[in-house]
């Protein structure tokens, strides 16, 4: 029997292995680096041990740490997680070889599905060699992981030798391996996995499958089981598929078999040999739990011939410190608040006043709504998000509640190229204009007896709040009876909840203020100073860092007074697991270049300045 686990990872996926591990009795150990030395997972284990460095590389890349982490806390198993170490074989012998329990499946079948071209081969299907015009467009993909990293879809041949050198870069900084493929790319196609748990009996179960066809950057952004509008027959294919691939490696424990569906087929994507992001979809479906399967399962037991019956329909988002309105960069800064409705489960790494940094990938949780059809499943989990209290940075909560709620995901007609077609409307400004209203109010509270009421009507106060990039300047005023403002009736107005009534309907607006930022209900607000800086300017043509991260490297041969072309790349930024292109804005010559490889940057410093050809 299992008496302690460490598992391989942090953040959510981790607390999610603790509560499990914490309702079997089982001892848990967490491995956290310098920079999640006070992250939730180090704290609530019942022992941590300490990976010395920040980067993924030095710290939970780093096998054979793991392993001696494991044995100095005294475990007796390891459990992967997800990412970093959870599909390498390599790892997996190590953790058998120091006489641990391994909770996963074997390193020979994580061998020979982990790779993707291995995968494909096993199955039959070979990659691109040669790429034509032909074959356009195409998607580079990294050969090992998931996620989304290491991937660039091509559609002009010669943009093909850039993204092979962009995506091995970032493979190998996510996954320690840097080879990469070409396979066709599928427009339009739906991304539909299935999920497979199997012992060492010679039992696998098919449960179900899953639609995770929502993504950005080719990560997925909304999942749901059962996958709808599939025919039956189909279905059917897609699980005796998912339990050939299983066979044929003699699989053991939880995996996940993934495909795109297009024109009523199923084209084989890869198997991943390990626990999905997105389990919790299934778990709500069929009532398991299926990291208790996972240990079970290593213990040696057996399932039951016949999986339980699936009931039901669940939908699950995940919400990221991200603003999808520029280009889905990373956000950091601290999370204030995080608190979502009854009825809904959250699995998150954080909570109130955790600081989000720029080493690791952006999810901050993931939110599921389950009932017995998929409308009320959407609904549910759509209003959820909407009343939840998320304070601190930017995230993409307003685009998971529209994309839950637009015509064609209720409707089921979701492909992998929703974002492409939907992004722009999806991002629009819908912002409420009583909110700079409400947190103006709430900020002046208690101050209308600051030198005594007079006679006579007072100025009007003013304040400057920028909310989704947009300025918005309010006007209100101290009188007898209080706080009022032109057209709006206040009825009550403290530091903490303002209600008006506008037209005769009366609205709350619960307000939590941080230093400058403000929330007002869902809105986030940034309070403006009253005189701005004037000297706050840059110079024309500035390339400045998006977010937060590294600078992982340069155009080849880029130096002051180079010429660049518009569009041309020339530096590339590395935040939460992501590397993003710096491009050249326009035509012109590069006259400073203040960037510089490894060097860490903060939002807003200035990396580089392009004069324009025309001026």
């Amino acid at each position: 029997m299992i008496s302690s686990v460490l598992v391989a990872n942090r953040g959510e996926i981790a607390c999610r292995v603790f509560r499990t591990c914490a309702d079997l009795g089982i001892r848990t150990v967490a491995v956290h680096s310098d920079a999640d030395e006070n992250a939730l997972h180090a704290r609530v284990a019942d022992t941590a041990v300490r990976l010395p460095g920040a980067a993924p590389a030095d710290t939970y890349l780093r096998g054979d740490l793991v392993v001696k982490a494991a044995l100095a806390a005294g475990a007796d198993a390891v459990h992967p997680g997800y990412g970093f170490l959870s599909e390498n074989p390599d790892f997996a012998r190590a953790v058998l070889d120091a006489g641990l329990v391994w909770i996963g499946p074997p390193p020979q079948a994580i061998e020979a599905m982990a790779s993707k071209t291995r995968a494909k081969r096993l199955l039959g299907i070979q990659p691109l060699h040669e790429v034509t015009d032909a074959d356009l467009p195409v998607l580079v993909k990294a050969a090992a992981g998931g996620g989304g990293r290491g991937m660039r879809i091509v559609r002009r041949l010669d943009e093909l030798p850039a993204a092979l050198e962009s995506a091995r870069a970032e493979a190998a900084s996510a996954f320690g391996d840097g080879e990469v493929f070409v396979e066709p790319y599928l427009e339009h196609g739906r991304h539909v996995e299935v999920q497979i748990l199997a012992d060492t009996h010679g039992t696998v179960w098919p449960l179900g499958t899953r639609d995770c066809s929502l993504q950005r950057r080719h990560q997925k952004v909304i999942e749901e089981a059962p996958a709808p509008g599939l025919t039956r027959q189909l279905a059917e294919e897609l699980r005796t598929l998912a339990v050939r691939a299983a066979r044929a490696v003699s699989y053991t424990g939880a995996g996940t078999v993934e495909f795109l569906v297009a024109d009523g087929r199923a084209h084989f994507l890869e198997m991943n040999t390990r626990l999905q992001v997105e389990h919790p979809v299934t778990e709500a479906v069929f009532g398991l739990d299926l990291v208790a399967e996972q240990i079970r399962i290593a213990e040696g037991h057996a399932l039951e011939k016949e999986p339980p019956r699936a009931r039901g329909h669940a939908v699950e988002a995940r919400l990221y410190a991200e603003d999808p309105a520029r280009d889905w960069a990373p956000q950091t800064g601290t999370l204030h608040r995080l608190a979502v409705p009854a009825g809904v489960r959250l699995d998150t790494g954080y909570t109130d006043g955790d600081p989000i940094g720029v080493h690791y990938d952006p999810m901050l949780a993931k939110v599921v709504a389950h009932a017995p059809t998929r409308a009320e499943a959407v609904r549910r989990l759509a209003g959820a998000l909407e009343s939840a209290a998320i304070h601190g940075p930017v995230t993409n909560r307003d685009l998971l509640v529209r994309s839950l709620r637009h015509p064609e995901f209720t409707a089921a007609r979701m492909d992998t190229g929703f974002y492409d077609r939907h992004l722009g409307e999806l991002t629009e400004p819908a912002h409420d204009p009583l909110a700079p209203l409400a947190a103006a109010l709430a900020d002046a509270h208690g101050r209308s007896r600051f030198g005594g009421w007079r006679n006579v009507p007072s100025q009007p106060q003013v304040k400057r709040y920028e909310m989704g990039g947009e300025e918005h300047e309010v006007r209100y005023r101290h009188t007898r009876d209080g706080l009022a403002a032109d057209g709006v009736r206040v009825v009550h107005a403290d530091a903490r909840l303002v209600v008006l009534e506008a037209d005769g309907v009366r609205r709350r607006f619960e307000v939590a203020r941080y230093g400058d930022q403000v929330h007002v209900g869902t809105a986030r607000l940034t309070a403006l100073p009253r005189f701005p800086d004037p000297t706050v300017q840059l110079a024309p043509g500035s390339l400045v860092a998006p977010m937060p991260g590294t600078v992982v490297r340069l155009a080849e041969g880029l130096a002051e007074g180079a010429t660049v072309r518009a569009g041309q790349g020339l530096i590339w930024v590395e935040a939460m697991k992501m590397q993003h292109q710096i491009a050249a804005p326009a035509a012109g010559t590069l006259t400073a270049l203040h960037a510089v490889p490894g060097q860490q940057v903060e939002p807003g410093t200035v990396l580089a300045v392009v004069q324009e050809t025309s001026s």
